[in-house]
C-alpha cells in the first residue's frame, strides 16, 4: 500500500518476501520505518508486538495502514499499479546487487588470504587422518566396553534362570500341597482349611499363620490346646 500511495519512495529491492523468522521480520518492518521517517509520518511502529504474529495487532496496523492511505489517495486506487511486478523488479534488483558483491568480497578474502584454498585442503586432510586414527582408537575401546557388557549380560541371564527355576520347584510344591487339600475325602479336614487359609490369603501377612492356628485350636482337646498355648507362650518368652 506505502508502495502504491508513494511511487518509487519504499526500497523494494530491501523487503524480504519470505520472512518467515522474526528476525526477517524485524528488517522489513525497519524498512517501513524508514520510509515513515522519510515521508514524516509521525507512526512509530510496535515492531515487537506485530512479530508475534497475534491478529488483533496486527489487523489494527492495517486498519490504520489503509486509513492513512485512504486518506492520502482519497480513497482511490492507483489501477496502473501492478504489485506482482513491483516485487519481482524488487527481487530482481535485490538479487543484481548480492551477485555484484559477493565477488568483490570473495576476491578481497582471497588477497587477504592467499593460499586458503591449500589450506582448506591440508586441514580437511589431516583432520580426516586424524580423524581415522581416533576411530581406531576409539574402536578399541569400544570393543572392550562390548565385551564387558555381554559379560554381564550373561550373568544376569545366568541368575535369572536360577531363579526361575528356584521359583517353579517352589511352586510345583505348593500346587501339590493345595491338590491333596482340595481332595474330596480330606478338603473339609481341619488341617486341609487351616492349609487353604494360608494358601489363598490374599497379602503376604503373618495374620494368615495365627488365623490357621487359631482354626486349628478349636479341634484339638483341651489338654493339647492348652499344652499348645503354653509352648506358644515359652517361645515368646
Amino acid at each position: 500500500m506505502m508502495d502504491m500511495t508513494y511511487p518509487g519512495v519504499v526500497p523494494m529491492h530491501k523487503v524480504n518476501y519470505d520472512a518467515k523468522t522474526e528476525y526477517d521480520m524485524i528488517q522489513n518492518y525497519k524498512v517501513l520505518q524508514e520510509v515513515f521517517n522519510k515521508l514524516k509520518i509521525d507512526k512509530h511502529i510496535e515492531v515487537n508486538r506485530l512479530v508475534k504474529g497475534r491478529p488483533l495487532d496486527n489487523l489494527e496496523f492495517l486498519q490504520w495502514l489503509k486509513r492513512y492511505c485512504d486518506s492520502v489517495n482519497g480513497g482511490i486506487m492507483n489501477e496502473n499499479y501492478n504489485p506482482i511486478e513491483r516485487r519481482g523488479k524488487g527481487l530482481k534488483d535485490r538479487n543484481t546487487k548480492g551477485s555484484q558483491k559477493n565477488p568483490k568480497s570473495l576476491q578481497t578474502n582471497n588477497m587477504h588470504n592467499p593460499g586458503s584454498g591449500d589450506t582448506v585442503g591440508l586441514n580437511k586432510a589431516s583432520g580426516f587422518r586424524q580423524g581415522k586414527t581416533y576411530g581406531a582408537a576409539g574402536g578399541g575401546d569400544s570393543s572392550g566396553e562390548v565385551q564387558a557388557l555381554s559379560k554381564e549380560i550373561s550373568d544376569l541371564k545366568f541368575s535369572v534362570d536360577l531363579l526361575e527355576k528356584e521359583r517353579d520347584f517352589y511352586f510345583a510344591k505348593l500346587r501339590d500341597i493345595e491338590i491333596i487339600c482340595q481332595t474330596p475325602e480330606w478338603e473339609d479336614l481341619p488341617m486341609s482349611v487351616a492349609i487353604k487359609k494360608i494358601l489363598y490369603a490374599a497379602d503376604a501377612k503373618e495374620s494368615a499363620l495365627s488365623e490357621a492356628q487359631d482354626y486349628l485350636s478349636q479341634f484339638m482337646p483341651p489338654a493339647e490346646a492348652e499344652a499348645g498355648a503354653e509352648e506358644e507362650a515359652e517361645d515368646v518368652a
